[in-house]
């Protein structure tokens, strides 16, 4: 890309258009509302279900940061394109595993998680990268959060409708009725359907493969990147030194490392408590038949959120930034606890808010401050950072259900198991605000130790 180009608009820049495109594609998975069901209508008991998402976890922390050290090492190209290939395959095994043979089955989930995982790490800053560098190239990275804003909107208009589709098509009697309307004599089943959510995002992926392919490597005049694979062989010294020398810069930059820090604290509680909804829901005495339908309606906030945080990252500090997301998590959070009929929905979607505000601000000040030739390993290392954060709740959210267990079962004695279930939900739900609380605490006297050469924290400026 010639760096001299003029532009009318960010959006007239082919990565961004292909970065978008690739987000989107490679995001929009039908089987997002039937995951859990999924997986255990195929013959896979809960505890499997439970350690295909470790696995899944697992694979994400050990590949993020050596991904994005390849990525800017080997080409960020060439990572979103295996990341597409990575993707394709993963669904493959999904629409061919047969049902009835458990120990063949669970080994292909397993491998199915490992690509998933591998998938996500490698696609992870990469896609970012090239996209940031291209704007840089083209004297208008300071648009950056207007290509985050336009990704986010449609990235959420695609994921409502994978949800809604993706549930659809899951119901044999729905297809069973779309097929008679149409005059099809097709006899739909759960063995037919299970495989239509992963067949549709198949094709979602064939389409992530054409917007990767159609990307093109940036190459800054002063980075140090290699040619392809196939003329430049680099060593694991090589990535291990990237990786190794991008940790030192993020330690030794207190800004950047405040911010992942920020990432660590919000995602990790708002994710695990988005993650738990459903059983939520339940217990606020809303149908379950409403949970799509609730999920769509409150991923629609997607589609104002990002223009909110662009314009906040325009006019606003990053301390009122991070202060707005504080209050948003804590009132959410807090608003939980009642578990109020119906009403409780607006915590939730409070969190939601939060979530997308964490994500936006923490990709849009990464990138301001981080040179093009580390790009890619700075954003996985923040990805680590979200998935750890995640992974380190989860552990202490199940160590927190193991210590109220007996005083749940002290107080209620004659409770049945699945009411036991959900009062002890209730209880574990109480902690959560205060939790966070207490880990804002942690944050704030990290953050202001980091930043004291800048001055106080309040003085905190772009």
């Amino acid at each position: 890309m010639n760096p001299t180009t003029t532009h009318d608009s960010p959006f007239t820049i082919k990565n961004v258009r292909m970065f978008i495109a690739f987000r989107i594609f490679f995001n929009a998975r039908f089987y997002y509302p039937v995951f859990t069901i999924m997986f255990l209508d195929f013959g896979l008991t809960v505890a499997q279900f439970a350690f295909l998402n470790a696995v899944w976890a697992a694979t994400i922390v050990l590949m993020e940061v050596p991904s994005g050290a390849l990525a800017d090492i080997w080409g960020r190209r060439n990572l979103v394109i295996s990341a597409s290939l990575l993707m394709i395959i993963e669904m493959l095994l999904i629409c061919l595993a047969p049902k009835g043979h458990p120990t063949l089955l669970l080994t292909i989930f397993i491998i199915n998680r490992v690509l998933s995982g591998t998938a996500e790490a490698a696609a992870s800053g990469a896609d970012e990268a090239i996209a940031y560098d291209a704007l840089k190239q083209a004297g208008r990275e300071g648009e950056w959060n207007k290509v985050l804003a336009l990704q986010m909107r449609l990235q959420a208009m695609v994921f409502i409708l994978a949800m809604s589709i993706g549930a659809a098509v899951y119901d044999p009697h729905f297809m069973q009725q779309a097929a008679e309307w149409v005059g099809l004599t097709i006899p739909f089943n759960r063995d037919l359907t299970i495989r239509i959510p992963a067949l549709l995002t198949l094709f979602m992926a064939l389409l992530s493969l054409v917007a990767s392919l159609k990307m093109e490597e940036t190459r800054p005049a002063d980075d140090d990147v290699c040619e392809p694979l196939q003329q430049c062989r680099q060593s694991v010294k090589e990535i291990v030194t990237q990786t190794l020398g991008t940790g030192r810069w993020i330690l030794r930059t207190p800004f950047a490392i405040v911010i992942i820090a920020a990432g660590f604290l919000f995602d990790g509680i708002v994710r695990m408590v988005i993650t738990l909804s459903s059983q939520y829901y339940r217990l606020i005495a809303i149908p379950e038949a409403l949970f799509g339908i609730i999920g769509s309606g409150i991923a629609m906030i997607g589609l104002i959120i990002p223009r909110v945080a662009m314009h906040m990252t325009d006019k606003r500090s990053p301390l009122f930034n991070l202060m707005t997301v504080v209050v948003l998590t804590f009132l959410g959070l807090l608003g939980m606890t009642p578990f109020m009929p119906v009403a409780g929905l607006i915590p939730v979607v409070m969190l939601f808010a939060a979530m997308q505000m964490t994500g936006f601000f923490v990709s849009y000040y990464l990138n301001q401050i981080t040179a093009s030739n580390q790009r890619a390993t700075v954003l996985s290392f923040k990805g680590l950072s979200l998935n750890l954060s995640y992974g380190l709740v989860g552990l202490l959210y199940s160590a927190l259900l193991a210590f109220l267990r007996p005083q749940v079962s002290e107080l209620y004695p004659d409770a049945g198991p699945q009411p036991l279930e959900n009062l002890l939900f209730i209880a574990s739900l109480q902690w959560f605000p205060w939790v966070f609380l207490g880990g804002l605490a942690l944050f704030l006297l990290f953050a202001g130790k980091k930043l004291k050469s800048k001055g106080p924290i309040s003085d905190l400026k772009r």
